[in-house]
This record gives C-alpha cells, structure tokens and sequence, in this order.
C-alpha cells in the first residue's frame, strides 16, 4: 500500500415456555489461552446509514488462527460490523464509519490506505454464492492475475486453493466448465477457493450456510476448521449450533430500539470464549437468547 506501511504490516431469531437445550460446543474452549495479540481490532466502532445510527461503540479483537462468530437477532449489526473491517461498506453512498478499525495496528481507515489492498489481505465470502460467470479454473486464477500476484505455476495455485477449499477431487475433470455447474454447496467452496487464491490474512463469511442443506452445511463447518490453520475467520451466523461447533469466541449482538424514530441500533452485549459463551454467560440477554426465549 503506502510507502510508510512497515513491510511485515502489508495493508499500509419465537419465545421458549420450556427450558431449552443448549447448542452442543465442538470446540470446548477450555484449553484456549488468554487472546493472542489480536491480528485486528475495532474501538469505538459506530456506522451510520445516513442519520440512521446502526451500529454503536462496538469494541472487538480479533486472534490470529482463531474463528470468531458474531450472532444475534435479525438488525443487531453483525454484518454491518463484518463489512467495516474489509471496508465493504464504501460501497454503500450512505454510509459512514466512525472510530477505530485496525489490523496489524493500521488504521484501515486512514487516508492513505488502498480500500483494494485491504479486501486483498482480508477477504470475504458471501451469503449466497456467487461465483463470476467464468470457468472453474478462471474462478480461482481471476484475483492472482488482476492483481499481478506472482506464482511459479497459475496451474499449480489453482489446484492447491481447490485442495485447500476441499473441492479439488470433485471438479479437477472439469476445470474449463463453468462455476454455475456445479450444486450450491460447491459454488460457496469455489468462492472460498477464490477468496484465499489472493492468500489473503483474514477470511469473512457472511452466513456462508443459510442457503446450503445440512450435507454442505458440514463439509462448509469442517473446512472453516481445516482453513483456521492458516487464516483468521470471522463469521456471522444465525445458526447457534452452528457458532458452538466452529467458533474458538463468539461476540454475541443485540439491538436497541429508538423511542423516538423506532429504528434500532446494534450493541455488542457479550464476548468471550465459545465455551463461556454458551455454558455461563455474562449477560441475561445473552443467556435468553441462546436459550431460545427470544430471538
């Protein structure tokens, strides 16, 4: 990015009457250390759409290796706050982002940072597939070439994001049909494939498996695990089972209603460990909601 930005810092939802079961936690947690130094972290985080405030002082670190899920009701925030830390939302004319936004202690914000170069290192993967109307192979190889990546073989790095997004064995036939062939299940690992050909540091997924069947749902949840050896993840999901089985911490968000307009504005409640989380929150909202008595 700039020429200031230090080399090794390269972006210069019905009420429970009963008691209800708790999400079953795959990854217990206990074993996890204090929070690594975090690889990004948001202070006094606050969005605007316009004069509608949609999201206030959201304060959120983020360790490397570590998934991370951000669940709450439907309008509380989660995915306003995962498209500030790409800096998505400058897509959006209304938009405005007041605060922090950092990685690697950069400000992401800052008037010199590329917002090209940060979708680079920190990638996404969105809620419904969308693979480019290209071919499989030119899926994965078009960010490597537009951004002038070099690699000894394109062949070769194709293959190994295939590999890497557990999707090679199924499609290195067919490499030249197009990414709409394939079910809905591979097209969201296809689009994994392409988001880390970049070799992004930071992958986001915006509920990546609201519109999978169970089957795909597992082979997305087991891949998350499998990518967490090289990459943060950072996902935002409805699904609290889902959060119990993949997430080392999860942030969880509420909204608060304006008396006077109506609208409402998203709260970060409760972060801390997966385990803690779903076995002794903090916060009875937390506790109420993971619980089912609303949502």
């Amino acid at each position: 990015m700039t020429s200031n930005t230090p080399k090794e810092h390269p972006v210069s939802n019905a009420t429970a009457t009963a008691e209800t079961k708790r999400p079953t936690v795959r990854n217990p947690g206990e074993d996890l250390p204090n929070q690594p130094l975090p690889v990004m972290e948001t202070r006094a985080l606050n969005v605007f759409y316009g004069d509608f405030h949609a999201v206030h002082d959201v304060d959120l670190k983020f360790g490397r290796h570590e998934i991370t899920a951000l669940i709450g009701p439907s309008g509380c925030g989660k995915s306003t706050v995962l498209r500030c830390l790409n800096r998505m939302n400058d897509l959006v004319p209304s938009a405005r982002v007041e605060g922090t936004v950092l990685y690697h202690d950069i400000d992401v914000y800052g008037p010199k940072v590329d917002p090209i170069e940060v979708r680079r290192h920190i990638g996404m993967v969105f809620q419904k597939a969308n693979p480019f109307p290209k071919s499989i192979y030119d899926n994965v190889a078009y960010g490597p070439r537009v951004i002038g990546m070099k690699v000894d073989s394109m062949d070769d790095h194709v293959e190994q994001c295939l590999r890497s997004a557990a999707l090679w064995d199924e499609v290195k036939d067919k490499l030249k049909e197009s990414g709409y062939s394939l079910s809905g299940g591979q097209q969201q690992r296809l689009c994994i494939a392409r988001a880390i050909a970049t070799k992004p540091d930071i992958i986001l997924m915006d509920e990546p498996c609201s519109a999978l069947d169970p089957i795909a749902t597992s082979a997305i949840e087991d891949l998350m695990l499998n990518l967490r050896e090289e990459y943060t993840i950072i996902i935002v999901t409805h699904n609290m089972q889902q959060a119990a089985r993949v997430s080392d911490r999860t942030a969880f968000f509420t909204a608060r209603p304006d008396e006077t307009t109506g609208n409402r504005t998203g709260l970060l409640v409760e972060f801390d460990k997966t385990s803690k989380i779903f076995g002794t929150p903090s916060d009875k909202r937390t506790e109420d909601y993971i619980s089912g008595r609303f949502g």
